[in-house]
């Protein structure tokens, strides 16, 4: 497997390590790794310390070297296809499915099936530290279910991946949700999200290196708990796309979505969070007309609802407009 492209980011004050990996998702031990291998470039000079201190607007520009255990096998595994060109491919992802090979998960994710029908485009647009993701430009939790889609070749993958930074896409997500809720009563939250400053896989409001988070929920059904709170039936609508950018916000909120082990706590009625990528609409690569893609919730979803005794609305897989 051939190294991806470079990943060139642009410094905030502090020690090159922290500053590195604030920025890239990776692990302080991992930077260390890049540093000490001569991956690691601070403007137009090879880095040689860890702790070398940055002012901040210094280039860093990082070869990440692909992972020893890189190779990434076809496999047949079932899609449910809810569009297909010979630009593009939106699959309705279930739960629980990986969308790109990372390290310690080679098999079994998104990319593996999609290799399995076809040829993909090598790395473009390289995004992150770890993982092979060939004509990935989005990404959806594990346990998020729904709608995504994957370029299938160079040019529709660049293409794409602009449309999704420039906010040319508009995503709608359904989730279950605690807390004090309103029928059509719209929140908007607009507060910006890092990672965690100890516990490096999850974000938080506010955490290291914060960049902007917006999303708009609208609670299109509500129930009692039975506990002076209620139970809500949350279209969210991120405006942009931050990691766990809508579990944090609902945490933030004090409405954690039900089964989320890690912003709330796990249920009986629902073994995964309960979210779903219902909508998106992108513009074609090509043509640039807008594909409204669409995919119906899931069933594990709507059972947990109705047996929190919610009903379900008669127009729960109409588009928002």
């Amino acid at each position: 497997m051939p190294s991806p492209a470079p990943l060139i980011v642009t410094a905030t004050p502090g020690r090159l390590d922290a500053v590195l990996s604030g920025l890239s998702g990776a692990s302080r031990s991992q930077v260390a790794g890049w540093i000490a291998g001569g991956f690691v470039q601070v403007g137009t000079e090879v880095a040689v310390k860890a702790s070398l201190k940055l002012r901040g607007g210094e280039t860093l520009t990082v070869q990440v070297p692909p992972p020893p255990d890189a190779t990434v096998e076809p496999e047949q595994v079932p899609l449910e296809v809810l569009y297909e060109d010979e630009y593009l491919i939106a699959v309705n992802k279930p739960a629980g499915m990986v969308t790109h090979p990372a390290p310690g998960v080679t098999t079994g994710t998104l990319v593996n099936a999609l290799l399995g029908r076809m040829a993909l485009p090598e790395q473009s647009g390289f995004d992150g530290p770890d993982g092979y993701r060939p004509g990935i430009v989005h990404r959806l939790d594990r346990d998020t279910s729904g709608v995504i889609v994957v370029a299938k070749t160079v040019g529709a993958h660049a293409r794409l991946a602009a449309a999704f930074k420039d906010r040319e896409t508009r995503k709608t997500y359904l989730a279950i949700a605690a807390g004090q809720w309103r029928a059509q009563e719209q929140v908007n939250v607009d507060v910006s999200i890092g990672r965690h400053p100890v516990q490096r896989q999850r974000m938080t409001v506010g955490g290291a290196h914060p960049r902007e988070a917006q999303t708009l929920f609208t609670p299109l059904a509500v129930h009692p708990d039975g506990h002076g709170r209620t139970l809500a039936l949350v279209r969210a609508q991120p405006r942009t796309g931050r990691t766990h950018q809508i579990r944090v916000h609902l945490a933030h909120l004090g409405s954690p979505i039900l089964g989320d082990s890690v912003y709330g706590r796990e249920s009986e009625v629902m073994k995964r969070h309960a979210l779903h990528a219902q909508f998106l609409t992108v513009p074609h690569p090509v043509s640039g007309a807008a594909l409204q893609l669409h995919a119906p919730v899931p069933d594990d979803l709507l059972h947990a609802w109705v047996t929190l005794g919610g009903q379900v609305p008669d127009d729960l897989e109409r588009a928002p407009r």
